[in-house]
């Protein structure tokens, strides 16, 4: 029985490790959050935050997808234009923890290397929001399209991870404003929308 109580405050450890760690990095940034920093926010030591993750790459791995998971709660069957507001609503977020964006960015560059910790996140994450917004834009097939909606996807994916890239050197890029307005370009609104 102690071990299983043992097994919940570890899990409760690591969640908490998560937390501080996507905290200290959406507020001081990437390059700016060592081990160290994340540990004694957390109240650990840095090799006890390698006791949980084995890695800084598979910490900062761990710290993205939580923060997807924050993105993605209460996102089960939208509407397409639901969707869409919610997937904007998620770039407006990322403008105010600039270390989050940096991480990512930095991280996507790390996991082309297949043996990469994030290797497999990236995979996966990149499925997932293609199919969420190729999703959305399906949900008519009678709407005149630019392109599939596969291709559609990959296009808006393509440009918000390369808008996160011109917005950390020109924070003054309107990334919202410039993602709707290549869906409304690719998938016209209807008046009802």
């Amino acid at each position: 029985m102690a071990r299983r109580g043992s097994y919940a405050k570890g899990v409760a450890r690591r969640e908490e490790i998560l937390e501080s760690a996507l905290d200290v990095i959406g507020r001081r940034g990437y390059q700016n959050a060592s081990l160290k920093q994340i540990a004694e926010v957390v109240g650990v030591t840095p090799a006890a935050l390698l006791h949980y993750f084995g890695s800084k790459e598979e910490l900062f791995t761990a710290v993205l997808r939580t923060r997807d998971e924050h993105d993605e709660t209460g996102t089960g069957s939208l509407s397409p234009a639901q969707a869409k507001s919610a997937f904007l609503d998620v770039i407006r977020r990322n403008t105010e923890v600039p270390g989050v964006v940096e991480l990512f960015s930095r991280l996507a560059v790390d996991a082309a290397d297949p043996e990469h910790p994030a290797h497999r996140y990236f995979l996966e994450r990149n499925a997932r929001i293609r199919e969420s917004i190729a999703g959305a834009f399906d949900d008519d097939p009678t709407r005149r399209r630019t392109l599939d909606p596969e291709s559609m996807a990959r296009v808006v994916q393509a440009v918000a991870d390369g808008l996160q890239l011109q917005w950390m050197i020109e924070p003054d890029v309107d990334m919202p404003g410039i993602i709707e307005a290549l869906m409304d370009v690719l998938y016209p609104p209807t008046s009802e929308a």
